[in-house]
Formats: C-alpha cells, structure tokens, sequence
C-alpha cells in the first residue's frame, strides 16, 4: 500500500515510521527540504537506538528506512492509496492544502488529517469528493502510543470509515472511533484534569506540587496536571483549551484559566522553554526546588483534590456517551491508550459507584452554582437505575 505523510515535524515523522514498519511504501512530503533532511536524520537515529537496545534488528532498520521516501511536491504523493495531513492546525490552510490534493491523488485515494481538535466536515468540505475524507488522529510519540482516534465526518462514506479502521488496525494500533465533534475523545475528556487542576490552584487550595502529588500518588497517573501542561507546553494546552470553549459554544465546563494563558503569554512555556510551572535545564530535565512548604493535613487536602478533578473527568467521559461520541469501550481506551490513565473512567465511574459520581458533581453544584459543574443526565439515569457501564 502507498501512503502519503504530509508535513514531516514529530508527528508526520512519527507516523510515517509507523507506516513504513507496518510494511506500507511511504512518500514524506514537506515543502521545506531542510525539514525532510532533519526528519531524516531523526529517523535514523531512532531506530539505530532501536538496533543498540535490542528491539529491531539492522536488516529490520534498512527495511524501514528503505520504505520511506522523502519528496518536495505535493505530485509525488499522485499513486497513494492514502494520505494522511500532520501539519499546523489551521483550518484554511488545511482546507487549502486538501483541494490542491485531490487535483493529483487518483478517486480511490482517502485523503485524512491528523488534526486534534478541528472539524473533519469543515475539512472534507473543500474537497470535490467529500465522502473520501476522514480524521486519522495519532498522539505524540506515534510509534509508542497505542491510540488512534477515527473519526468521520457527516459527508464521509461508510467504506471510508471501514478501509481507514481496517488500516490502522493493521499497523497493531488500538482504533477508536469518535463522532466529529470538539477535541473528539481525548481532547474532550482530558479537559478537567487541566482546567480543574487549575482551578483548585486558584481557589488558594493547593500549590501545584500538592496538586500533582495528590494525583500521582492516590490516583496513580504518571504525571501531574501541571507536570503534563509542561511537557505539552503551556502555549499549545492552552490553545487546545480555547478552540474547545469556543467550539463548544462557550460552555462553562471547558472555560480555559487566566493562570495558564498568563504562563503562555510570559513565554512560561514549560520543558521547551526552560520554564513553566516548574524549572528545566537546558535537557529539559526538572531543576529539583530546595524546598516545598507541605500543607498541614496533607494526606485528607489530596484525597478531596483527587477526588474532584476524578470525578469531574468521569462526568465529562459520561457526557461523551450520553452524547454518542463513542462507545463506552472506545472511550475507555481512548483514555489508558491515548493518555496513559491508569484505569479507563467509566471503569473508574464503576468502581467507585455511581451514587458516589452524582453525589460528588451535585456537592460541587450546591457550593459554586455553577453550570461548570452540572451532573450529566446519564450518570444520574444511571444511579436511579442501579446500572454499571461495564459490570
């Protein structure tokens, strides 16, 4: 199969690594030859680390980088069966790009953008054929992460949908098929463990080690939320942020913080830029502070923390079913496979009760009033009816 990567930063890189193991010919394409020529020397530098810790062998390595070729026009991407967009997350240029496209790739070429949060049918409208158009989203590092989110637009054909699935499957990835909606599954569901972490910080509840302790250690997730937005980068978290608030009409649930959008602004970018809400040296390795005042009652402030930002992302995956976004499974995997979470939420929703979910949202409720923290509909149909998601 011939497939076309274009844009050839981390992700395209990424993905057409996972392309060309799976056995697929692969065409990098950017407009910038210094850019193919980083990506290629990227290339071979992961997967001689590969060589040296045992996980390929050399005859392997040749095989992968035999399969990718790296070109400077958007022809050279004419015979593929399959495109995938991995460039800036700009609607118009998208937009622009894809109708230049389907001018060289044959009727049968699905043409798919990698895009985290914007509108696959805005996307495929451009196109003379629709129905030929699909979200294809990889997460950063495409070759380790497991997830990939599908998600057709209303113009995209049920063949389409099947092919593109089928593909991914094929290159041992765990597919998830999400409705076309704002930040799809991950980007949708994940929005708490930031904007509430945030909040609690500013409420002068918590530090933002306090924070991070809490879940880490009694939730088990590898990364605090602050930790997290340092390592995506507070000018792309934030940004993420906004494009859902917005795109969701404004809704009080996804509202982004003044805090993060003063880090971005002042250039407190995170691991990329030295500094964020914790220090970096030039390796992007945490600089360790001498010392961090821990507040009284430390162990019962991290189990009411935990337990809010938990059971505001357990809400949010609850919406998202209610909402048809995707299946409970889908959703689910999104989760453990697309961010690592150690348990999937309506596992967790499961686990913990569904008396304790609806009670935990209404007490939030009953304190700030605000629409922010609204119970969804399915979770208390779900506790009136005595039902589990899985169980």
């Amino acid at each position: 199969m011939n497939i076309g990567i274009i844009g050839s930063g981390t992700m395209g890189s990424g993905i057409a690594q996972v392309a060309a193991t799976s056995g697929c010919k692969v065409k990098l394409f950017d407009t910038n030859q210094a850019a193919l020529d980083k990506a290629r020397v990227a290339l071979e530098k992961i997967l001689a680390r590969l060589v040296e810790k045992g996980r390929i062998v050399t005859s392997e390595k040749d095989r992968i980088q035999a399969n990718i070729s790296y070109v400077e026009t958007l022809k050279d991407l004419s015979d593929s069966n399959l495109t995938i967009e991995a460039i800036v997350e700009n609607l118009e240029i998208k937009k622009n790009l894809f109708s230049e496209l389907e001018s060289y790739v044959s009727d049968a070429c699905i043409i798919a953008s990698n895009t985290s949060s914007l509108s696959i049918a805005s996307i495929a409208s451009s196109l003379q054929k629709p129905e030929r158009c699909i979200g294809i989203h990889f997460f950063n590092p495409a070759p380790l992460m497991k997830l990939v989110e599908v998600v057709p637009a209303i113009q995209t054909s049920q063949e389409v949908l099947e092919t593109s699935v089928k593909i991914i499957k094929d290159w041992k990835k765990t597919v998830a098929v999400a409705k076309d909606t704002p930040g799809f599954i991950v980007n949708r569901v994940a929005r708490p463990f930031y904007g509430e972490a945030l909040r609690i910080y500013e409420e002068g509840i918590a530090s933002f080690e306090t924070i991070d302790s809490a879940m880490k250690n009694i939730g088990g997730f590898r990364m605090g939320p602050f930790e997290l937005m340092d390592f995506i980068g507070n000018d792309v978290n934030y940004t993420v942020t906004e494009t859902v608030f917005t795109a969701f009409y404004f809704d009080p649930r996804y509202k982004p913080a003044f805090t993060q959008k003063r880090f971005a602004e002042a250039g407190y970018l995170g691991r990329k830029s030295g500094k964020g809400y914790y220090d970096y040296d030039k390796n992007g390795h945490l600089i360790q502070r001498d010392s961090v005042i821990q507040p009284e009652n430390e162990e019962p402030l991290k189990q009411l923390i935990f337990n809010r930002i938990l059971v505001m992302l357990i809400n949010e995956a609850a919406d998202a079913l209610f909402l048809n976004i995707a299946s409970a499974e889908d959703i689910d995997n999104a989760m453990t496979k697309g961010v690592n979470y150690p348990k999937g939420l309506l596992a967790w929703a499961d686990e913990k009760g569904m008396d304790w979910c609806v009670s935990k949202m209404d007490e939030l409720y009953n304190e700030y009033h605000e629409d922010r923290y609204r119970c969804s509909p399915l979770l208390r149909k779900m506790n009136n009816e005595n039902k589990t998601f899985f169980k």
